[in-house]
């Protein structure tokens, strides 16, 4: 306990799966927990269950595909506890395992718009205050899909997520800033829920699955929770630039 004493974290996405069990986790080490996310009702909910465990968060609503938005999450973070330490890149949307020749151009730019580019604004506007304080961790949510075994956009999106990581701690290698990424593997969300795969196409699904091995376990929410703390705390404090799979050994062979 209280391996982010004090420390304020920004979660995107924190309302729901991997994001909210992230925020409670967070919240029991001793972080003072912002998280950013569109849906107000499900914001609420989060923040009623958390305060009464004794946490301490506040939810922003907000889209983090977009520019000004991603100001405003930081924005009225600084306002309220003049600091960010830690920024949780987690928002995102899965893309339907859609292969190059079934996803239309509109598609695409969704994904990407919200998996990958909500990464670079929120990083790039959190950086500016963590430059200023001379410290922080940046822990990005990638995805085993970024090795090419889910649909174009989402593999895109988590690829440049990835290299998006080694960029960032390569230019704050010198300092007491740092940039990891974890990368979940199967994890029960509602972001593959059955009523979700059901929207999935199911050929190109089948071909991506014959690369990956569905007998093992599958890593749950807190698992991932647990590994983005590792990188958020300072037990860390030596890592940067690294991608860490969490998927039981799903896509090791």
């Amino acid at each position: 306990m209280g391996r982010l004493e004090n420390k304020v974290a920004i979660i995107t996405g924190g309302n729901s799966g991997i994001g909210h069990a992230t925020a409670k986790l967070f919240c029991k080490e001793g972080a003072k927990v912002v998280i950013a996310c569109r849906r107000e009702a499900e914001n609420k909910k989060v923040v009623d269950e958390i305060t009464a465990e004794g946490g301490e968060i506040m939810a922003i609503k907000a889209d983090v595909s977009k520019k000004n938005d991603c100001k405003k999450v930081v924005g009225e973070t600084i306002k309220k506890y003049n600091r960010i330490d830690v920024l949780v890149n987690n928002a995102g949307i899965a893309d339907r395992n859609m292969p190059i020749n079934l996803c239309t151009e509109e598609w695409y730019d969704e994904i990407i718009k919200i998996d990958q580019y909500s990464v670079y604004y929120m990083s790039k506007y959190a950086l500016e205050h963590m430059e200023k304080a001379g410290r922080g961790s940046i822990v990005n949510i990638s995805s085993i899909g970024s090795q090419g075994i889910t649909g174009i956009a989402y593999s895109a999106a988590k690829a440049a997520v990835n290299a998006m990581t080694k960029n960032i701690a390569l230019q704050y290698s010198p300092t007491k800033i740092r940039c990891n990424s974890v990368a979940p593997g199967p994890t029960p969300t509602a972001l593959n829920a059955p009523e979700a795969f059901k929207l999935f196409n199911k050929e190109f699904l089948d071909a991506c699955n014959r690369h990956m091995d569905w007998t093992l376990p599958k890593a749950q929410a807190e698992d991932q929770a647990e590994a983005i703390l590792y990188f958020a705390c300072d037990a860390s404090k030596a890592v940067t630039g690294q991608i860490l799979y969490v998927d039981h050994g799903t896509t090791l062979y």
